[in-house]
């Protein structure tokens, strides 16, 4: 399954790199769907575009902010690297609108309706993502409607939520489909599958050298995408942060969420988050893949659900992350 996957799927975590540089020109801005509120969050490069869900309410409703996972995917859990659309993240801020929960969900910086909030790659960072996760949950905090905020953060989301949480008025934090190792040790474990020994024992050493926070020269062609100079530093600020290390951080509620036919992030990362925050409550969806689908086992079926949008997410997923969000507390 993961061979015929990887190139546009598996290696979503690579992509990432990848793909630093084309998201200033990746789609462009449509009206939202009915019964959801188009914001604009203003940033010193330009606005970020979000979607807001209210269910109605007389009192003030828990609100839950949506991150999406890697590369130029969007605020529906789309991305213009896989043709069609799941609409993952649309399909859960729906879910949990019907469990009375709102939501803001946002095309990532450079992203979708966000594109022309795109910066220079050669000045961005890993933790630009988290700033701009921050700043939404400390814009919509003011809004009096909401009791409590929550960051749900999917893939690569996760790590950004984590980040995000702790410097801004975020209640609690929820995984899903969340790395649990920095990112260098799954690029190394990806290529390993894909490169010669040559160009392999090339990628490692540059790994090592980037690690340290010092650059490297001499890039071969058939690795310039990942590892070319003017995305060197963006690397270097994403490979040093252990997952592990900043869920550890968190004082908060923390939910862990992971499908066991994910073909991304194996149930195994989810075992290595959990652990290292005792205190987190994990949630293992049977037969749920990394676009939050349930699908068969063959390779058909797992490659047509990341453009499958009639797929519905699971059920045990809305129902088990709305139970949560419900029972978290205001921090003082």
């Amino acid at each position: 399954m993961m061979s015929r996957l990887r190139p546009a799927v598996v290696s979503a975590f690579v992509l990432q790199c990848v793909v630093v540089t084309m998201n200033a020109n990746l789609g462009a801005q449509t009206a939202p769907p009915t019964g959801e509120q188009l914001l604009m969050l203003q940033t010193p490069t330009g606005g970020i575009a979000g979607s807001l869900i209210v269910p109605k309410s007389s009192t003030p409703i828990p609100l839950a902010v949506i991150i999406p996972g890697s590369g130029p995917t969007d605020r529906n859990g789309n991305s213009v690297l896989i043709p069609g659309a799941n609409n993952s993240l649309k399909l859960l801020a729906e879910g949990l609108a019907a469990h009375g929960i709102a939501s803001l969900r946002y095309d990532k910086r450079g992203v979708g309706a966000s594109a022309a909030s795109s910066v220079n790659e050669f000045d961005m960072r890993f933790t630009n993502s988290a700033d701009d996760a921050a700043a939404w949950v400390d814009r919509i905090r003011r809004d009096p409607r909401f009791s409590t905020i929550t960051i749900v953060g999917h893939s690569e989301g996760s790590l950004v939520g984590m980040l995000a949480a702790p410097k801004s008025a975020t209640d609690a934090f929820v995984s899903i489909s969340g790395a649990g190792r920095s990112a260098d040790k799954i690029i190394r474990e990806q290529l390993a599958k894909q490169l010669p020994p040559d160009l392999l024992r090339y990628t490692n050493r540059a790994l090592d050298t980037l690690l340290v926070g010092h650059r490297v020269d001499s890039v071969p062609p058939p690795l310039m995408a990942l590892l070319r100079p003017s995305a060197q530093g963006y690397l270097i600020s994403w490979i040093k942060i252990d997952p592990q290390a900043e869920i550890a951080k968190l004082q908060m509620p923390v939910l862990i969420v992971q499908g066991t036919l994910d073909a991304q992030v194996p149930e195994s990362d989810a075992k290595l988050l959990a652990a290292a925050q005792p205190k987190a409550k994990l949630i293992v969806v049977d037969g749920m893949n990394h676009v939050l689908k349930k699908t068969a086992t063959d390779q058909q079926s797992q490659a047509k659900s990341y453009s499958d949008p009639t797929l519905p997410v699971p059920p045990e997923l809305i129902d088990g992350i709305s139970a949560f969000i419900k029972t978290v507390p205001r921090r003082k």
